[in-house]
């Protein structure tokens, strides 16, 4: 696999063939075919289920030397048949060694067998009889097996790695391996295996679907890698049960591809994987080989296989403009209730530590003050004070515009908090009097001065009235450093600092939606509608903003995706660009997000220096920026690596 081409991507397919119980010429003939289908799509790794070259319910039949002799042969023409091909293949089929017979996997390549895996756990309950016919690997008394003219490693201590990339390996498991409290896969992923491999026969019952689906991405998520399942189809024995075909792949916990059930032709599940993702998440985890136990595990080396570049093949996998925000409406609103009980819990806490009189916060209309000061006020309510406790400040200066001035002003009477108004204009006057600025030039000057004003004026009435600020800053504005420096940039406790900003809208509407009356759910709305706005430069002759951030920045939801692919995955800049053109499509061209993406990783390394000392606050998701926990990065860190493979693109 060319990684630089295609950005680490691995095609992995699961398929179900249509199969005639006993007949392993007819199977061998399915198979073939849909190895070629496989080849045809660009599958890399294929999975096929659990003694498919016979068929799984063949029962005493197993014991018939003529079928086994049958599959041996069938297993010998489905490896001729893939010379030529790079496609690594998982295939199912008995083996008689030495007076036992093994339920087996073999694992083929370019027309050789690279290695046969044993299944480990052998199930003889309920509608199972396995071990009437097969043993167990532990059974196993060889190392290595002839087949045809080739001598086959053979054991459960097999792990299969490329001989070109030493980060890249495979492993097998077989069906009630996976059902088990210590499946092998959990020991092989502790040895290296970033892709599990799963041949499975499992019949249907009502609701074992449900229960595969949450096994398949558990185990993909405790493993922290790939799995692909693929189970037997209707063409088995129905004489006391029904098999659905069902195929599963998962990445550490997401599933990205499912097949339909209950189908008699033959199905093809395929998915791109991201590998170097993968191996961020387990770098990032410095427990996770932890506890392997010291197993021994015999290297199998397997070719390359050869990948397109990523211009040349679609991306087999769902990409999401909001990573941070759930696409599913009943997950969303989960998430949602579940980060204010967060940021509530967290207030609460430190309110009860300090024993503080207020919450003292400042209200500007827009969105991240909004969510701050409904977390302060539940914060209140749970702790049994009223929500006058809440001191709610809104200081209008030379940017504000009515319709932000009357939404703090009715939001903040309409939960009942404590309502102060602090005109700053007259204050900032003074000031740049005092430093020499002329008023009549907008820079950065004249926006900070009025950033600072306001962050002195909240922290000199908590000291008044012996409460606390409450930070109001989001997870965006800290990783593009769009806040000012010992001004809305400090507080006692910054409760929105994990959260990004394309994710407050929808914790704003939730609380709108389920905890607010009327009044104030009109408020709320007004305020999602709002621009993103400082409000820090004069508003237009007719009363409207004209500092939009995002005219600035560019989009937020396109620097949150940047945010989360470069923290949460370790993309490298080709790569964020790759998958922000495959999100957006045709909403921007690629110049604008190459543009975007440069001022993301230039101001994300300059602006360090800000979250270097930022104040407390609860870490919500997987993406946090806090120097006491998820990013220890220096202030002074060069970019040029960054930007200089971004001028490539």
């Amino acid at each position: 696999m060319n990684s630089l081409q295609n950005y680490g991507f691995a095609r992995v397919a699961a398929a179900s063939p249509e199969l005639k119980v006993a007949d392993c010429a007819f199977n061998a003939t399915q198979i073939i075919e849909v190895i070629g289908q496989a080849a045809l799509q660009r599958v890399e790794y294929l999975v096929l289920p659990e003694l498919c070259i016979t068929g799984y319910t063949c029962a005493d039949l197993f014991l018939q030397h003529k079928l086994l002799d049958a599959a041996q042969k069938a297993l010998l023409q489905i490896a001729e048949a893939t010379a030529g091909l790079r496609l690594v293949v998982a295939v199912g089929l008995p083996l008689s060694i030495k007076g036992r017979i093994f339920n087996c996997a073999a694992v083929i390549q370019s027309g050789r067998i690279l290695g046969l895996v044993p299944k480990t756990c052998i199930p003889g309950y309920s509608e199972f009889y396995e071990p009437r016919w097969f043993a167990a690997a532990e059974e196993l008394e060889v190392s290595e097996l002839r087949l045809g003219d080739q001598t086959v490693p053979i054991g459960n201590d097999l792990i299969f790695a490329c001989e070109n990339d030493a980060n890249l390996s495979f492993g097998v498991e077989i069906c009630e391996d996976l059902w088990v409290p210590v499946p092998p896969s959990s020991l092989l992923a502790q040895a290296g295996a970033l892709l599990l491999f799963n041949l499975s026969a499992s019949n249907e019952l009502v609701g074992k679907a449900d229960y595969r689906r949450q096994l398949v991405s558990s185990q993909s998520a405790s493993c922290v890698a790939a799995y692909v399942y693929a189970g037997a189809n209707t063409g088995e024995s129905s004489t006391d049960v029904v098999f659905g075909g069902h195929s599963l792949i998962a990445e550490n916990g997401q599933l990205l591809a499912e097949s339909e059930r209950f189908t008699h032709e033959t199905r093809l599940t395929a998915a791109d994987i991201d590998v170097p993702r993968l191996q961020y998440s387990r770098s990032v985890m410095g427990t996770f080989r932890a506890g392997r136990g010291g197993r021994n595990y015999r290297e199998i080396l397997f070719a390359a296989p050869e990948g397109e570049s990523a211009a040349e093949r679609e991306l087999l996998r769902s990409i999401a403009v909001n990573p941070f925000v759930p696409g599913n409406p009943a997950q969303r609103d989960e998430r949602c209730r579940e980060i204010l009980s967060i940021q509530t819990s967290g207030l609460m806490k430190r309110i009860r530590h300090i024993g503080t009189k207020q919450a003292v916060i400042g209200i500007s209309g827009g969105l991240d003050s909004t969510l701050a000061f409904l977390v302060a006020v539940r914060a209140m309510e749970l702790l049994g004070r009223p929500a006058s406790d809440v001191l709610a400040v809104t200081m209008p200066g030379f940017g504000t515009t009515s319709r932000t001035y009357d939404n703090a002003v009715g939001l903040i009477k309409g939960l009942g908090a404590s309502l102060m108004v602090v005109d700053i204009k007259d204050a900032c006057l003074q000031h740049f009097k005092d430093i020499g600025h002329d008023k009549d030039v907008h820079d950065l000057t004249y926006e900070n001065v009025q950033a600072r004003e306001r962050t002195q004026i909240l922290m000199d009435l908590a000291n008044k009235n012996g409460g606390i600020v409450i930070g109001t800053g989001d997870l965006s504005e800290l990783a593009l450093g769009w806040c000012t420096y010992n001004g809305d940039h400090m507080s006692m406790y910054s409760v929105n600092s994990g959260i990004p900003k394309t994710l407050i809208q929808y914790v704003v509407q939730w609380y709108a939606d389920h905890e607010a009356d009327d009044n104030v759910k009109g408020f709320l709305h007004s305020i999602i509608d709002t621009g993103i706005s400082p409000e820090l430069l004069p508003p237009s002759a007719t009363g409207e903003i004209v500092q939009l951030t995002e005219n600035i920045l560019g989009p937020y939801t396109v620097h949150d995706f940047f945010l989360y692919y470069m923290l949460r995955t370790g993309a490298t800049p080709g790569k964020i660009l790759y998958l922000a053109r495959h999100a957006f499509g045709e909403a921007y061209t690629k110049q604008q997000l190459k543009d975007w993406l440069r001022v993301f990783i230039t101001r994300f390394f300059t602006q360090q220096f800000k979250r270097s000392c930022l104040p407390d606050g609860p870490k919500v998701g997987t993406v946090s920026l806090s120097p006491r926990g998820d990013l220890r990065m220096p202030s002074d860190a060069s970019a040029a690596l960054w930007l200089s493979e971004l001028e490539e693109l």
